[in-house]
């Protein structure tokens, strides 16, 4: 049994992964800004009090990101895996008449919110001589695209963060990869990645199978 922490769990994809995870057998702890979706959430997964820590968390606030990890370790006594999945888009825009703000809204979600975790968690997640890491981002990273530079820009933020933190760990056991989507098809609708499709490759990067599966861009689309 490891302990998962997940970001975003409310959203749709959040919520297959903190379910995928939770059949297999592993803690959680949650961690999300929506208290009423978090305790929703907490209800459907049923699980006993002892495999799940859930908290409302600023993750801009590094100090508040900080205390989650305390809490975290002080439960279950260590971390394992961190699956990063807070973040939005903004875009639709040229670079010219895009506005500041909207900028600092993007690398907030993304780059910042990442650096906070990884600076709080890896060192525990890599103690264990196993761990993995996981965020999902899409290809404009790679090659950019007309009007969406905001988004593309705080992604690459994002990924170098990540990919990084590969090789400064590559020799420690704990692997760090991104998956790439054009689009999640949450419902059904037969265009980009699935939410299933998704976790799918989440289980397997989790695997000890995949453990050289380190500093990757997953493409699923």
């Amino acid at each position: 049994m490891k302990t998962v922490v997940v970001t975003g769990a409310t959203g749709a994809l959040g919520n297959l992964v903190a379910k995928t995870f939770a059949e297999q057998g592993h803690n959680l702890a949650l961690l999300d800004r929506d208290s009423a979706k978090l305790d929703s959430l907490t209800r459907d997964l049923n699980l006993p009090t002892e495999r799940l820590h859930t908290q409302v968390v600023d993750l801009l606030d590094a100090s508040a990101v900080r205390d989650s990890t305390e809490a975290v370790l002080s439960k279950f006594g260590g971390v394992h895996a961190l699956i990063h999945l807070v973040g939005g888009w903004t875009g639709g825009v040229t670079i010219p008449e895009a506005s500041a703000d909207d900028f600092q809204s993007m690398l907030n979600q993304h780059a910042w919110t990442t650096f906070h975790l990884l600076q709080s968690f890896v060192p525990h997640i890599a103690a264990n001589k196993w761990g993995r890491v996981m965020i999902v981002s899409m290809p404009v990273t790679v090659k950019p695209s007309a009007k969406m530079a905001l988004y593309a820009a705080a992604k690459s933020a994002q990924e170098s963060l990540v990919l990084t933190l590969a090789e400064e760990y590559k020799d420690s056991g704990l692997t760090a990869n991104v998956i790439h989507v054009k689009s999640i098809d949450v419902k059904g609708e037969g265009k980009g990645t699935t939410p299933a499709e998704i976790v799918s490759a989440m289980t397997y990067l989790f695997s000890d199978g995949a453990a050289k599966v380190n500093g990757a861009r997953l493409p699923l689309y």
